[in-house]
Parts: structure tokens; sequence; C-alpha cells
């Protein structure tokens, strides 16, 4: 009987996730297609790759746990572009108030979603994240470290807010 009632409930989450109702990442996807934009770089301080490192990291997280299909058409269910709009490098820790004992890389990303489906999803919201390095280490030698930490970060809080609604 268990057993039973076991492979019902698989059945059943198979065929939600199959119509497009929901995911197993704990998303609602009413939709089939996406259109996500390369973000722009409007950083004061500019990393030639970031725009497209974090774009990638966006899309792949979506692509990856919604079932939805990547589009380059302005009429696609959902519509996702933005803009890094932070990059810096500030202390975090200091010893005796005047050596720094850790560095913070934070990223700032400006991002607008539209819903096409349900109008009162869309938002325009800043997400920011950081990742804190030794400072004994120069950024450059741990900068895409950082970046691919901050990047899943990054991509974790925006599919939240556009898909899960956290």
């Amino acid at each position: 009987m268990r057993l039973q009632s076991l492979l019902l409930l698989s059945f059943m989450l198979l065929l939600l996730s199959g119509c497009g109702i929901y995911s197993f990442s704990g998303a609602t996807i009413e939709g089939k297609n996406i259109n996500i934009h390369l973000l722009e770089n409007k950083a004061q301080n500019v990393v030639p790759t970031l725009a497209s490192t974090l774009t990638d990291k966006l899309r792949g997280r979506i692509l990856s746990q919604t079932g939805l299909r990547s589009v380059n058409t302005e009429d696609a269910d959902y519509d996702m572009q933005g803009a890094i709009t932070g990059y810096s490098v500030a202390v975090s820790a200091a010893q005796n108030v005047q050596v720094a004992t850790k560095n913070r890389l934070t990223v700032s990303i400006s991002i607008t979603f539209k819903n096409r489906k349900n109008e009162k999803a869309n938002f325009t919201q800043t997400f920011s994240r950081f990742s804190d390095f030794d400072a004994s280490q120069t950024l450059q030698n741990v900068e895409n470290a950082l970046i691919e930490d901050i990047g899943n970060q990054l991509a974790d809080d925006i599919f939240n807010k556009a898909f899960v609604n956290w």
C-alpha cells in the first residue's frame, strides 16, 4: 500500500512538472520561453568578461531549473534584462585598526523582469552580493573564483525572486 502511494505521488509530480505548472525547484512556471538579454556593464570598474559570465550564470540557473526555452524575441512569455551597476572592493576586516586582514568584492545588478503571463509578477530590483578574500592576496589572483561565487549567489537570488517569489 505504501509503495502504491509513493508511486502515485511520483506520477502526480511528474505529471505536474511536465505540464509547465510546477518544477522540482519549487518554481511556478506559467510560460514556455524566456528572453534573457546580455547584461550591460555600467559599473565604474569594468571587468571585460563580467557581463557575459553573469549572464551565462543567470541563464543557466533559469533554464536548468524551469524547463523554459531560451528565445531572442520580444514576445517571449518572460523577459529579463539588466545591468551591472556596481563592482567594488573594500576592506571588510582590519587588525589593530590599521592593517586590513580581509577585503570584500561586491557586485550589484539591476534587473527588470517582465512576466507576460502574470503582470503582477513584474519587478525591477537591484541585487547585491559579496565575497571576502584574504588581504594578503591580490584581487587578480582570486577574482575568477570570487566572480564564480558571487555569480552563483546572484543567479539564485534573481531566480527566486522571478519564479519562486521569495
